[in-house]
């Protein structure tokens, strides 16, 4: 093991005189070895040799013995002593030094050490080291380390010493150069640039050495070699490298071993070294020799380092020169455009640059020699920057500019696209450009924008708009900003931008120009300026707000659409960020004049005037504002200018939820200013829209104090702004209010009359057609949606202030002020139908009555837009919200007197339909414990109960011509309104005067022709307009008919009564029931078989006929539902509709006492099984499970069966409770507009109608929804569980 203690260097100071130590060394070497040093001590030769050659020796002494020992030699004394006794000892350990330590600068030591020893007269010892260096290459034994590359480095700097015949002494050439080859592959610049100065020493050795015979030493390694240095030439970027490259290239060159490329190509997979070749070159060896060196060669062409081009020239000009007669190959390199990569042409567009200030002299000859430009542009062009762009886009705009007109169309046209190109690769990182070039390439689109002259047929818009694109994406892009690149850009797109409004500002290609530029400004350059605000230079900045201050200061939907934009990005609190970062005037009169600008997009009518008025004497910050705005106006004379520009200021920038300073500062501010200020309110010079702007910023920070629970505020300034209002100095409509600030002063019921006043200005200057009804709060003004919200709503007094004003209306008899109203409070509950319950609680029901005992008389106008207005609050009130006084009844009995007819008529006129609908909710509203006493106005007035049978009577004598009179004709639309009218008179009559009315009447009477004491339409009426009816017709009277048959079901069940009616009676009605169980109309079918289910359990019919047993119709019915459910794909369309009846009739069979025999024959174990083969837990419906209960409790079922239905109950209830939503129900609601249409009058009701059938029935009424089929499960498991128990 080495220990650095074993050896002793032995550096005694003992004399200045350098000679052999007569000792030896302190490890006992011999004396002859150890030399003395002129400085001193002594350095024995054979411990440096051991320290130096052990690989395992510490860097820091290696390193510390070879300065010890570079030093000694650097005085001649020693170095001659060295060179006397001992001059080729050191050679050894030196090698393998070089080769065992890969330390950068102990190898840089050792190869020092070398050269010093090389410099002797004694040429043995530089070719002693020579051979062993280069047998140490060739032996390939240190791989590619750093070693290896400090080997070649050593044998390089050798071979460069002196022109000796040094080859000679390399014993095997071929290896060391095979070995130099393969190192060519590596991806290395350093590696290759000393293996191609070794290459290009040794082959010039050779060819100088005096011993050399005719065989080229590198000859047998072509043409891998030559792809491979055409390789390194094409891809390295290392002008040294190159330098090597391109000597060693040309020393070949001069060789003619270029000349065989023709050869080569041929033979080049017998050269190839297999594999290995074919991994290490695979992406050359597809190029021809001369391809390869025409695409190599361009790189150096363009190479800052003059020596790299002229020896890039005298490479190309051996090549060509060798090649004498193939004519093949020059062509190939003129086709590689090698001729435009001489630095020639950049010469001499440098010299042109200077030659061009002499500008009368030159503009001349410019022109002339224009044409020449545009090849030299569509080259300099492909190349990232070219030295040559600047000059040569720098020409073209000084020859366009000076002499608008001189270039052609068609040149025009080639320029254009080939900038476009420049800017757009400059975009997308494809290729770059300098900034200067960047800069001409803006300007001569520039000079095109402002010489229209000069474009000739060229569609400049388009042009344009391609050059902006590219040219701001270049710029935003960009991680290094360049200024000045970005100011040209920004004056590119502000000239573009007022281009694209010159001139016929409708053609399309400007107007898609213009578009362009905002979409830039708003996606790119708004965000970006925004983001990086921070690091920007106050004139980008300074130049990016007078962009959007050009775009502001045109008057049409892109400026609007563009301060929408900036308000988007919070510019108010954003402009005062940039007074905080420049604090200069040139940047605070830039951004007050861009405010006011975007003041006036916002709110029109040059409304940002006070501001641009007062620039230059606002303060930058937010506080000095704040500050100067509660300041008393007479103290200074521009006092009053800049508070008026700081009111607006605050109250567009608060309009729009942005908060430039603290509200409670700018709260006391405002009162200040109102308090000491008060005087000048009432001056009537004074504009009443600083009023207006004052209210509406104070109501929105009281709003604001109100909604964070802090009431500290001045009651004194407070008062004095509702004297303000009261004395109509504020004008609600004149200026856009904040939703916050309109709901306050919504809640102060001291200024309730003079908003009175102001909503009424409101319903007169509004349009009841639907286009005007604006749905959200986009520019926070007042609109119908945000009075419908604020009606709605319980905390403030909108729908009080509605009330009182119509009322107010009705007792002065202004007939066009109530319509307006009225549509609009119809309106307000059409968006907000939660409006209808504030404006009952507030007594909506009391002024309607003022109406009916109004003196005054009103058109029929007026008439129907109270109806509407009726119509819309009870289709969507809640029962809770009506009140309990008489005032709906003295409104019911008014509309009853004005729209029923008392004379015998089959058709109604459009009104008195309206009215019938209106009275249908009215009964509807009854059954919730509201409106009952006008319900019973309704129920037992002779008018409707006369109206109501004139109709009936007419509808079914008709016969089959009643399907013709459907709801497009008087008859068919006014039996419908009737039917309605029926179905809820009699859901009412159960609330009302329960107890009091005997259904079984409905059924029969002792006098036929008698009518009924109340609104109500005999059975087989019903079932004759339902057998002859329309369609709607048949859907509303089989609602009434389940209604009527429900209620006396009720009946004989709680009073256990019998029936009144005759066995025919009810089996007529049975007929008509049964054919109606197939209808196409799921709701009839359903309804008739729910019919038919209660018909067949009514006792009487049990027990006095037996026909149903017997039934094939029945019968039919049941085979086609058990084939509808074994095999739904089987089964046809009706068979799938009347599944839902069929179940209902089974499930009444099978609860009859005594079961028809043919229903085991039905349901029989092969078609229960089928059944339950068809249904899972996803797909079972509420009827089928009822139907399987039935089936259960009539022991129809199997134990196998049971069981298979209980597993898929308990996966159903898993499969509800993991994947369902409980969400409520809401009421169904329907508001109507002017003009209205009673097609939508009766779909709401039919609506309203079958939403509402089977809530208060019985267990043969059929909930929809999860909850009742989970009641159902535990119903049958229950059972199940009972019977197993009883087993």
């Amino acid at each position: 093991m080495y220990d650095s203690q074993d050896v002793d260097l032995d550096f005694e100071e003992e004399a200045d005189t350098v000679f052999v130590n007569d000792t030896s060394c302190s490890q006992g070497h011999r004396s002859s070895l150890n030399l003395r040093s002129q400085l001193g001590g002594s350095i024995c030769l054979l411990c440096f040799s051991n320290l130096v050659s052990n690989p395992l020796s510490p860097t820091v002494h290696v390193s510390y013995a070879l300065f010890q020992i570079e030093r000694s030699l650097s005085h001649p004394p020693f170095l001659r002593s060295v060179l006397a006794f001992h001059p080729h000892f050191l050679l050894c350990p030196l090698v393998a030094a070089l080769s065992s330590f890969d330390d950068e600068p102990i190898a840089a030591q050792i190869i020092r050490l070398i050269v010093n020893l090389c410099a002797s007269n004694d040429p043995s010892v530089r070719q002693e080291f020579v051979s062993r260096v280069s047998d140490r290459i060739a032996s390939g034994t240190l791989a590619w380390s750093s070693r290896q590359l400090h080997m070649i480095h050593c044998l390089g700097v050798l071979l460069n010493c002196e022109n000796d015949d040094l080859i000679a002494h390399i014993r095997d050439v071929y290896s060391l150069i095979t070995i130099l080859v393969t190192g060519l592959q590596l991806p290395s610049d350093e590696i290759r640039g000393e293996i191609l100065f070794v290459l290009y020493k040794l082959y010039a050795l050779k060819n100088t050495s005096a011993e050399g015979d005719d065989t080229d030493i590198l000859v047998s390694f072509c043409p891998k070699l030559l792809y491979l240095l055409g390789d390194v030439l094409m891809k390295s970027q290392n002008d040294d490298v190159r330098l090597n490259c391109i000597a060693l290239l040309t020393m070949l060159a001069q060789g003619h071993l270029l000349r065989e490329e023709g050869a080569y190509d041929t033979c080049y997979l017998s050269y190839s070294d297999g594999a290995d070749s074919e991994e290490n070159i695979e992406g050359v060896k597809e190029l021809s020799l001369v391809n390869l060196l025409a695409e190599a060669i361009k790189g150096p062409l363009l190479s800052s380092n003059s020596q790299v081009q002229i020896s890039t020239l005298d490479l190309l000009f051996h090549y060509l020169s060798s090649i004498g007669t193939l004519d093949n190959q020059i062509h190939v390199m003129v086709e590689e455009n090698i001729a435009d990569y001489d630095p020639v042409v950049r010469m001499c567009l440098q010299v042109l640059d200077f030659l061009s200030t002499a500008k009368e002299a030159f503009k001349l000859r410019l022109v002339i020699g224009f044409h020449t430009l545009i090849p030299v542009l569509h080259y300099v062009a492909e190349v990232p920057f070219h030295p040559a762009q600047f000059q040569t886009v720098k020409l073209i705009y000084e020859c366009i500019s000076e002499c608008p007109g001189a270039v052609s169309s068609s040149q025009m046209e080639e320029l254009v696209l080939v900038l476009i190109k420049m800017l757009k690769k400059n975009s997308n990182g494809e290729m770059g450009m300098t900034p200067d070039t960047f800069i001409m390439a803006c300007s001569v689109f520039v000079v095109l924008i402002r010489s229209p002259s000069c474009n000739g047929d060229l569609d400049l818009p388009k042009s344009v708009e391609d050059a902006v694109k590219h040219a701001a994406l270049s710029c935003i892009c960009i991680s290094e900003r360049d200024i000045n690149q970005i100011l040209q850009c920004l004056y590119l797109l502000k000239e573009a931008y007022a281009y694209s409004h010159d001139g016929n500002t409708i053609n399309s290609s400007k107007l898609t120009l213009r578009s362009c530029i905002l979409d830039i400004c708003r996606t790119h350059l708004l965000p970006w300026l925004i983001s990086g605000i921070h690091e920007m230079e106050e004139e980008i900045v300074l130049a990016v707000l007078e962009t959007f201050h050009l775009i502001l200061l045109h008057s049409s939907n892109d400026a609007m659409e563009f301060a929408e934009s900036l308000i988007s990005s919070s510019w108010f609190s954003f402009s005062f960020g940039c007074l905080g970062l420049f604090t200069g005037d040139r940047m605070k009169y830039r951004v007050y004049l861009l405010l006011s600008s975007l003041i006036d997009s916002l709110l029109g009518n040059d409304s940002g005037q006070p501001i641009r008025d007062t620039a230059l004497d606002l303060p930058s910050d937010p506080v000095d504002l704040v500050f100067l705005l509660g300041q008393r106006r007479s103290n200074n004379l521009n006092l009053p200018s800049c508070q008026t520009a700081i009111l607006l200021i605050m109250y567009t920038s608060t309009l729009y939820d942005e908060r430039i300073a603290d509200e409670k500062l700018v709260l006391a501010s405002l009162e200040q200013y109102i308090l000491l200020n008060r005087s000048d309110f009432h001056d009537p010079t004074n504009d009443n829209l600083i009023v207006t702007q004052l209210v509406n910023l104070y109501g929105l920070l009281r709003g604001l104090g109100k909604m964070n629970h802090e009431i500290h505020y001045s009651q004194e300034a407070e008062e004095i702004l509702f004297r303000l209002i009261k004395n109509d100095e504020w004008d609600l409509l004149s200026a856009r209010i904040h939703t916050v600030s309109l709901r306050w002063l919504f809640q102060q019921e001291n200024i309730v009359e003079s908003l009175g006043h102001q909503i009424l200005a409101f319903c007169r200057n509004y349009n009841l057609e639907g286009g005007d009804i604006i749905i959200g709060n986009i520019y926070q003004t007042i609109d119908v949606q945000t009075l419908a919200e604020l009606v709605s709503e319980k905390d403030n007094y909108g729908a009080r202030l509605f009330v009182c004003l119509l009322a107010q209306l009705f007792e002065e008899g202004q007939e066009h002020d109530v319509i307006s109203v009225l549509n609009l409070m119809a309106t307000l509950i059409h968006i907000c139908p939660a409006a209808s319950d504030q404006l009952s609680l507030h007594g909506i029901g009391s002024t309607m009555s003022t109406w009916c005992y109004s003196s005054n008389t009103f058109s029929e106008t007026t008439f129907m837009s109270i109806l509407l207005l009726v119509f819309n609050i009870l289709s969507s009130v809640h029962p809770e919200a009506l009140s309990a006084d008489q005032s709906w009844i003295v409104v019911t009995m008014k509309m009853m007197e004005y729209f029923i007819p008392p004379e015998n008529s089959d058709v109604l006129s459009n009104e008195s339909l309206f009215v019938i609908g209106i009275l249908s909710l009215i009964l509807h509203l009854s059954t919730s414990k509201a409106l009952e006493e006008a319900s019973k106005t309704i129920l037992f007035n002779t008018s409707i109960i006369s109206a109501v049978n004139t109709a009936v009577c007419a509808a079914a004598s008709k016969g089959p011509a009643l399907v013709d009179h459907d709801e497009g004709t008087s008859i068919g639309e006014t039996l419908i309104f009737v039917l309605l009218l029926h179905y809820f008179a009699i859901r009412s009559l159960h609330a009302t005067v329960q107890g009091v009315v005997d259904w079984q009447n409905f059924f029969v009477s002792t006098n036929p022709a008698e009518p009924l004491p109340f609104i109500g339409i005999h059975c087989h009426d019903l079932c004759r307009i339902l057998h002859f009816g329309s369609p709607v017709v048949k859907i509303i009277a089989s609602y009434s008919l389940l209604e009527l048959f429900n209620r006396v079901s009720n009946q004989i069940n709680n009073t256990h009564e019998e029936l009144k009616c005759s066995v025919g009676y009810l089996m007529s009605i049975k007929s008509i029931l049964e054919g109606l169980v197939f209808y196409d109309d799921a709701r009839v079918a359903t309804n008739c078989a729910v019919c038919l289910s209660m018909l067949l359990r009514w006792e009487k019919l049990e027990n006095q006929t037996k026909l149903h047993g017997k039934s094939n119709w029945c019968r039919m019915i049941m085979e086609e539902m058990t084939v509808s459910l074994v095999s739904p794909r089987l089964a046809s369309p009706s068979l799938a509709k009347s599944q839902r009846p069929a179940i209902h009739i089974a499930t009444a069979m099978l609860k009859q006492k005594e079961i028809p025999r043919w229903m085991r024959t039905v349901f029989n174990n092969s078609c229960i099984s089928g059944i339950l083969n068809s249904i899972d837990a996803s797909s079972l419906s509420l009827e089928t499970l009822v139907l399987l209960h039935e089936l259960l409790k009539s022991d129809f079922l199997s134990t196998e069966q049971t069981a298979t239905i209980s597993q898929m109950l308990q996966e159903c209830r898993k499969h509800i409770y993991t994947n369902s939503e409980c969400l409520p129900s809401e009421p169904i609601k329907q508001v109507l507009t002017t003009p209205y249409d009673l097609g939508d009058v009766y779909s709401y009701l039919i609506d309203l109608m079958s939403s509402e059938t089977y809530i208060d029935m019985d267990s043969w009424g059929f909930h929809v929804g999860n909850k009742r089929l989970l009641e159902e499960i535990e119903l049958f498991l229950r059972t199940l569980t009972v019977d197993n128990t009883c087993r």
